[in-house]
């Protein structure tokens, strides 16, 4: 009589199989981004859309956390963005701390903000969550506007500029556009590798079980609210760090970096680069931005284009670009 074969040796053979493509690129998701990301301002137009690129792709990956891995759709981003980057340019520009005092202080208040906010709208559930942090980001863009004595009010913050900074000991011209890039990279490299860090830990699984039914996973004995709430601060960190590259980058801080127009154009960039994807935030970035300069060179109902775009990518791409492609890699 011939016995069936056993099924542990059929596992272990196909556990022993090359890693598909997805899957190599999941493994080394953060050299792979940051050496793609080190290409960047050599095969774009300009140094100038490089360094867009880079700063919209991190606030993209803040907001992924909060949208793409646990599922709550903020409408209120900018607010973590604005906040760094005034928290930045007045620490800079009238106290004359260190850039990299400014900096820390910049993610710091964004952080804090994001705390406060979080603590008032993550008991709400669906459009009501949304539309409170939409309400609540407005009230921080109106109080900017008011305190024009330390935010210049409507003109936005001016007159700071970080001309030299100095890394490791080694002076570097911040007024070089690809030595700029290079340094803001290494800060978005280091929010690169806590996102990976974070959703690899036991809270990245918590995280996507609120994403996939909050119902079962406070039955399971999560911690709902406090997992909903540390999640939106890790977002607003990494936005508010994003907030304080773009002071650096400008010098400048426009009021309208805190409009609800700044917050829906993060979750287009997230949206059109696939979100739940780690990479996909960039994408969404390149391809919102350079829309955005090429069409506008021909017309200046640009945004008309660029929404018609993004409608048909909800419609019929609804895992966006970065996402569309994985998601065929992985059916082939």
């Amino acid at each position: 009589m011939t016995s069936q074969s056993s099924p542990l040796p059929v596992m272990a053979a196909a556990a022993a199989r090359p890693a598909g493509l997805v899957a190599t690129l999941t493994a080394w998701r953060v050299p792979l981004t940051i050496l793609a990301l080190c290409l960047l301002p050599w095969v774009l137009p300009s140094k100038a859309l490089a360094v867009n690129v880079l700063i919209y792709g991190l606030i993209a990956v803040g907001y992924n956390l909060l949208f793409g891995y646990t599922g709550l759709l903020s409408f209120g981003h900018a607010a973590f963005f604005g906040a760094g980057a005034y928290a930045t340019g007045i620490a800079i520009g009238q106290f004359g701390l260190p850039w990299f005092v400014a900096v820390a202080l910049g993610v710091v208040f964004g952080g804090a903000l994001a705390v406060v906010i979080g603590l008032l709208s993550i008991r709400t559930r669906g459009i009501y969550f949304s539309m409170v942090t939409l309400a609540l980001s407005q009230l921080v863009y109106y109080a900017a506007l008011q305190a024009s004595s330390w935010t210049g009010g409507e003109n936005g913050l001016r007159g700071f500029t970080v001309a030299k900074i100095s890394l490791f000991g080694v002076a570097v011209d911040f007024l070089n556009p690809v030595a700029k890039y290079y340094v803001l990279m290494i800060f978005a490299a280091l929010a690169l590798w806590l996102v990976s860090r974070i959703l690899n830990s036991p809270f990245g699984a918590a995280i996507e079980a609120i994403r996939e039914n909050e119902t079962r996973a406070r039955a399971c004995g999560y911690d709902v609210e406090r997992t909903k709430l540390l999640s939106f601060t890790l977002s607003g960190l990494i936005c508010a760090l994003a907030g304080t590259m773009s002071a650096l980058h400008l010098a400048i801080v426009p009021l309208d970096t805190l409009h609800y127009h700044t917050s829906g154009m993060i979750v287009m960039m997230t949206l059109l680069g696939g979100a739940g994807s780690f990479f996909g935030p960039f994408v969404g970035a390149l391809a919102f931005l350079l829309m955005e300069d090429v069409i506008s060179l021909w017309t200046s109902h640009w945004q008309i284009v660029v929404g018609s775009v993004f409608i048909l990518f909800v419609l019929f791409l609804p895992k966006g670009i970065w996402g569309t492609a994985l998601s065929w890699r992985a059916g082939r």
